[in-house]
């Protein structure tokens, strides 16, 4: 019993203490990586980039199922973004409302024979339109039956005739001049190093002012669910994904907003269809690519600038589908690509990304809930030192707070979107709260998730994500 009580003592202590390092790692990396782009960029104007004589032509993807509530002004704000080489193609992926009619009779589309190459197997195309006035020349509007977003997005890939494909959602808000950011590291020398994929930062839309597509004042959500969420999205962007970027071990791009290389897309298949996190999958599988046939240096670069901006889930019940449909994208990418694992044959993806996706974002809800059961035994079995018990608990509820703080921080400092000491008071109130409420809910989305995954065997489900549409009330 006692030498069960050690191994297990020692596990927690190796665990805690690795995970605590990481977080640290994380911290200095982004530090690094922050500030070396503030300076870069400091002086440096986006918009000279329309003049430059040799730019990728990009084609943008937009998945769209039963969005007639907004598809319209969603479509037009795509159709603004500033970049002098592009394309808007939106697949209706089989929607059941008025999308596709509205559509048409708003942007004056007609049905057209257009040549594509259908080099990734998809759903059945039922049309494809075009529209008859010279402002929407750009716009291609595909009608197919139901496949999944994966499809819908395999389907734009296959009409695209441009070097590089972004691939979005389309209820999402973006920045003017976002793909203007998002192409610099494609245009930029970078001697044999080939980026052959950019994610950009996504920010919290919820009661933010919405007008004619653009955000047009930034305000704190007043939905207590997604208060939750921009703190965690600061976290997760700013922090997280700046420090893996700088380290060239970035193993996804939000499904939201992406910018992708085309042809290497197609040479790996696309978008893996049979799997729920398709974005997280399609980032590896082009990584492997690369290391195993490729044989090339190459990089998948990050944008820290605020560029998208999307409705998280406001309620309880669509948040739990979500984190689930997260969570089961995860493994299913994991278990896909298990032989990375620790694998130096893919360098430090294989030794320190992987692994660390792995053993800190899928098994970590995990092992913290067999550390609590523990922990509720050796209380009962009167195996507790109180003493240290209370230290290792301050020290862990601070150690939080410092990285949300730390999170928020940097947010203010170089980005400094959420204006006013309001907000500073409520994100710490929430910063407090989010220990003893959001995070062990999301413990609990993660476990349900493996469950979901493992015993009921739901690989692929997405759960219900019914929207509200943007407003100023959530």
């Amino acid at each position: 019993m006692n030498s069960l009580y050690t191994i297990f003592n020692s596990f927690f202590f190796v665990y805690s203490s690795l995970l605590f390092l990481s977080y640290i790692f994380i911290a200095v990396l982004s530090t690094l990586d922050l500030s070396f782009y503030i300076r870069k960029t400091k002086y440096f104007r986006f918009d000279t980039i329309k003049e430059f004589k040799v730019l990728p032509s990009i084609s943008i993807i937009a998945p769209a199922y039963n969005e007639e509530a907004s598809i319209i002004d969603n479509i037009r704000s795509l159709l603004s973004l500033e970049y002098p080489k592009v394309e808007l193609i939106v697949v209706n992926d089989g929607s059941t409302d008025n999308s596709l009619q509205k559509v048409i009779d708003y942007y004056s589309l007609v049905k057209v024979d257009y040549a594509f190459s259908n080099t990734i197997n998809t759903a059945e195309v039922r049309g494809i339109y075009k529209s008859t006035e010279v402002a929407y020349s750009n716009l291609i509007f595909v009608d197919k039956e139901n496949g999944g977003k994966a499809d819908a997005l395999n389907v734009g890939i296959n009409m695209s005739r441009s070097e590089l494909f972004l691939a979005i959602d389309v209820d999402c808000i973006i920045e003017h001049d976002a793909i203007l950011r998002m192409v610099k590291p494609f245009i930029e020398k970078g001697g044999s190093t080939k980026v052959i994929a950019a994610g950009g930062v996504v920010r919290v839309a919820n009661s933010c002012k919405i007008t004619d597509g653009r955000v047009v004042e930034v305000n704190y959500p007043k939905n207590i669910w997604a208060k939750f969420q921009v703190l965690e999205y600061f976290r997760a962007f700013t922090l997280g994904r700046m420090a893996w970027s700088r380290i060239n071990g970035l193993l996804i791009i939000s499904g939201a907003f992406g910018l992708f290389d085309r042809k290497l897309t197609l040479k790996v298949g696309g978008y893996d269809k049979t799997c729920v996190g398709e974005d997280f999958e399609l980032v590896v599988r082009l990584r492997k690519y690369m290391h195993t046939v490729l044989k090339q240096k190459y990089k998948v670069a990050f944008i820290p600038d605020p560029l998208c901006w999307t409705e998280v889930p406001s309620n309880f019940n669509i948040l739990k589908n979500q984190r689930n449909r997260w969570t089961r994208g995860s493994i299913d990418t994991v278990l896909k690509h298990k032989n990375m694992f620790f694998n130096p044959k893919y360098g430090k993806m294989g030794l320190i990304s992987f692994p660390y996706w792995v053993l800190f974002e899928w098994l970590a809800p995990i092992i913290e809930t067999i550390g609590l059961i523990y922990f509720v035994l050796i209380l009962i079995f009167a195996r507790i030192n109180v003493e240290i018990f209370l230290i290792l608990t301050v020290f862990i509820f601070s150690f939080s707070l410092f990285f949300s703080a730390f999170a928020v921080f940097y947010e203010t400092l170089f980005f400094n979107r959420y204006k006013g000491y309001k907000f500073l008071f409520s994100i710490i109130l929430i910063s407090l709260a989010e220990i003893v409420i959001y995070h062990p809910l999301n413990v609990y989305f993660s476990l349900v998730g493996n469950y979901t995954f493992f015993i009921k065997g739901n690989k692929k489900g997405w759960g219900k994500m019914t929207r509200t549409a943007f407003d100023n009330t959530k």
